[in-house]
């Protein structure tokens, strides 16, 4: 597959990596088990945002980019959005501690690994190793908003803002 475009199906066998959400793990250094998250079976009939960042905690992801989907939450669902995702190359134990680090808990957001890019690098939407910053809307299984930065370092067309108005 080359890079998603409006109206591209979503692909099948895409897998991503995830540690669930529980109240018993809620502290930042509490590891729970990573289990495979397939995305092309559980987004097949919803509405999905999912956006990638090129990495968790660094300053670009943490201060400008993840910052957006927390605080617009409430609109991004409120436009009938069932399930915020964000994925980028660290494993699941990263993710999830960079979930609970932003006080997201409950899976209202779900931080995903995308394990090796695996997902990115069959988009075409890789920054070298590590997943490029992009978004992408997904509507039962159709691309309907496909959006990959310029550059590394923005946070204009995979942002909260630039998502919310394509909702």
């Amino acid at each position: 597959m080359s890079a998603p475009k409006i109206g591209d199906s979503f692909p099948e066998g895409v897998t991503f990596s995830y540690v669930p959400y529980t109240p018993e793990k809620d502290s930042l250094t509490a590891c729970g088990i990573p289990i495979n998250y397939n995305a092309s079976k559980e987004w097949a009939n919803k509405k999905v945002v999912l956006f990638s960042v090129p990495g968790a905690f660094t300053p670009g992801c943490s201060v400008r980019h993840l910052p957006g989907f927390i605080d617009n939450l409430e609109k991004i669902k409120g436009k009938g959005v069932d399930i915020v995702a964000v994925i980028a190359f660290n494993d699941a134990f990263v993710m999830s501690a960079w979930s609970k680090a932003n006080g997201v808990k409950n899976d209202d957001i779900l931080f995903l690994s995308d394990v090796g890019t695996k997902f990115s690098q069959k988009i075409g939407w890789t920054m070298g190793e590590r997943t490029a910053r992009y978004a992408l809307i997904i509507d039962h299984g159709k691309i309907t908003y496909a959006e990959k930065e310029a550059s590394g370092s923005d946070v204009s067309v995979s942002g909260a803002d630039a998502v919310l108005s394509k909702l």
